[in-house]
């Protein structure tokens, strides 16, 4: 059992070494919702999203007070929209009708974001799925919390191509109808490859359809928490480094699963995971990119970064699952750049290219997050990063997504400013060579040999 002697022992983390609760997230089946009417069905939605998660902030910001500990966000994960829509939606402006409903209906209970607006087409699209990604671009534009996301492959099922080439044509038509504000619907866009159905994080957040009606999912964050441990122990072996994270996730996993459980008794509704995984922000002291340095490199990017964050990874994943049976999401280190000051510094220092944080997304928790292009780069070449990522995921059996923002009207040299936790980012150079050839064929990357586990 946990105690409130556990919760106490955090609070020189909170105060000191800027420890939060990221997010309390309410996943909740829409399945019931569906009508062959968007207008009853937008009223089901509206009704029952406002019935499980109505209390939702109040609740998350009472036990902030009462624990002593900051609950950053409190979100809300829903079904896959386009399998909630595929009866009553018969074109891209009845799924808009649907996130604008979402929007508004996150508004009036108070929630920082909403994701689930979202289509799963690891191994080909429906008709109903290709309308939802087409309304996409339109959505975001009109929005404020809607978060979008789709999966476009598997190490199950191989890559569907077909869905790569068209989100390399959406994440540039967003960019376009954004352009006003730095092309920042993108900054709520993630394409996925092996999305998990129990993420907290947003832009990735859904609520699969394996889970239960409503579940309380909470993800905890604490690279500041980390990189002060660590700093205690500079110089030491790497029995010494592993030890001191391993321990250091357990103290963090354990607040969060402190939250979790009273969450869930509060609002009625069961526990689901924990996602520990470390989530930097803007502020200064809370950087993944920190925590690699106090390792022992001199810039992120360096020679050695890649292992280091190997090792961080893993570390973070065990003293997770030691402190909660029911550890999930992603759970490890994001490497988000426009989120982390000090990877911003290593772009600006020369030290972090894409190709290096292409590297780094081999054995981190997600992929090429939160990076600003050059708001003339090609369909086909964002495309063609895309597929990579998948291709990482695929074959390393894990997940990988794309949040990519090419930024209209800027170029490499120029700074984007996001606000808030989104932070800001410095316009990256891309791989100059097209991929037009491969992008246009059709079809699927088969998925690879070792899927093959029956």
């Amino acid at each position: 059992m946990i105690n409130m002697k556990e919760v106490f022992e955090t609070i020189d983390m909170v105060e000191k070494e800027n420890l939060d609760v990221r997010t309390i997230t309410m996943g909740i089946s829409l399945i019931d919702c569906a009508d062959n009417d968007v207008a009853a069905a937008c009223r089901k939605i509206e009704e029952k999203i406002k019935k499980h998660a109505g209390r939702l902030a109040a609740t998350a910001d009472g036990i902030a007070r009462e624990f002593g500990v900051p609950i950053v966000n409190k979100r809300v994960s829903i079904t896959p929209v386009s399998i909630v829509g595929s009866s009553c939606c018969r074109d891209t402006g009845d799924y808009v009708r649907i996130a604008e409903t979402l929007d508004r209906t996150a508004s009036e209970i108070g929630i920082n974001f909403l994701g689930g607006f979202s289509a799963i087409v690891s191994k080909g699209m429906t008709g109903s799925d290709r309308l939802m990604i087409e309304s996409i671009p339109e959505a975001l534009a009109r929005t404020g919390t809607v978060c979008s996301s789709v999966n476009v492959g598997s190490t199950k099922t191989g890559i569907n191509m077909d869905a790569v080439r068209l989100m390399g044509q959406i994440v540039r038509k967003t960019a376009m109808l954004t352009k006003d504000t730095d092309s920042s619907g993108c900054a709520k866009l993630v394409v996925l490859c092996n999305a998990p159905d129990d993420n907290p994080f947003m832009a990735g957040a859904f609520h699969g359809v394996t889970e239960a009606d409503a579940v309380i999912n909470v993800g905890v964050s604490g690279p500041g928490v980390v990189k002060y441990a660590l700093e205690k122990v500079r110089g030491e072996s790497f029995e010494v480094l592993c030890e001191t994270i391993k321990k250091t996730a357990f103290k963090i996993t354990r607040v969060g699963q402190a939250v979790a459980r009273v969450a869930s008794e509060r609002l009625g509704i069961p526990f689901g995971i924990i996602d520990l995984s470390l989530a930097p922000t803007p502020a200064v002291g809370d950087s993944v990119a920190d925590i690699l340095q106090e390792i022992g490199l001199e810039k992120a990017g360096a020679p050695g970064t890649t292992a280091a964050l190997a090792l961080l990874n893993d570390q973070v994943k065990k003293g997770g699952v030691m402190a909660s049976s029911y550890v999930g999401g992603l759970s490890g280190a994001f490497i988000p750049v426009s989120e982390d000051q000090g990877m911003i510094e290593a772009v600006e220092a020369g030290a972090l290219s894409i190709e290096k944080l292409e590297a780094m997304t081999c054995v981190c928790s997600v992929g090429l997050d939160m990076i600003a292009i050059p708001g003339d780069t090609s369909e086909s070449t964002i495309s063609g990063i895309i597929a990579d990522e998948a291709a990482i995921g695929m074959i390393n059996q894990k997940t990988t997504a794309v949040r990519i923002i090419p930024v209209i009207g800027k170029s490499v040299g120029d700074t984007v400013e996001f606000g808030g936790l989104l932070g800001h980012a410095p316009v990256m150079p891309v791989n100059s060579f097209g991929c037009e050839g491969f992008i246009s064929r059709t079809g699927r990357i088969p998925a690879p040999i070792h899927s093959f586990k029956n």
